[in-house]
């Protein structure tokens, strides 16, 4: 079975920039992942502008190496596009790990009579090797309209599995932000970021 592994993307308390450099990371991995062959997927704790936080799964043979450099904290560098002039460029992100256990104690338990499941023919690279099957599947939570889509699996079984761990992230996130983002559990990671103590540098 590939790896799977979830991460916390935050800007913590930091300024708009520190937001802005949490979408950087997230591309930055997306492009990383892609030449190691492994799948990955964004969540968002809000549906325009930059996110204060992000969950990232990746997954894929490798997953659990190519994420541990990325776990703590990561400095980009960029000048402001907010506040032209501004004579700061370094910008912190904080990294977490979320284990599966996290996800299942910290979100409101879904009831899977509220989601809707569609399949359908799982897309991306592969070329003629591609999974042409209907496996791919998307769950739609009807109460809120929100839905992810998995298809790393060939499985639909184990896709229906990632697609129901997605949503129950991006309800998490929803839940925090009516809840002052914070309180909960897994936001306290934010007052974990520590700036200057960076375990890598990305210049933008």
């Amino acid at each position: 079975m590939a790896e799977l592994v979830n991460l916390l993307l935050t800007s913590g308390t930091g300024p708009e920039e520190c937001r802005i450099a949490v979408s950087h990371l997230a591309e930055a991995m997306g492009k990383q992942a892609k030449k190691s062959g492994l799948q990955l997927h964004t969540l968002r704790d809000q549906l325009q502008g930059h996110p204060k936080s992000m969950v990232v799964t990746v997954s894929g043979d490798g997953a659990e190496e190519f994420v541990r450099p990325f776990v703590g904290s990561i400095k980009l560098i960029f000048k402001s596009p907010v506040r032209p002039g501004h004579g700061r460029s370094n910008w912190f992100v904080g990294v977490f790990r979320l284990d599966d256990g996290h996800f299942d104690n910290n979100v409101p338990e879904i009831n899977l009579a509220d989601i809707r499941f569609e399949t359908l023919r799982a897309g991306g690279p592969g070329g003629q090797h591609q999974n042409k099957t209907d496996s791919a599947v998307r769950a739609v939570h009807v109460p809120t309209g929100l839905s992810t889509l998995a298809r790393d699996e060939r499985s639909q079984h184990r896709n229906k599995s990632l697609a129901v761990q997605r949503l129950s992230a991006m309800l998490q996130l929803v839940a925090d932000g009516e809840q002052e983002k914070g309180k909960r559990q897994v936001f306290l990671s934010h007052k974990s970021l520590e700036r200057g103590n960076e375990v890598m540098t990305i210049k933008v």
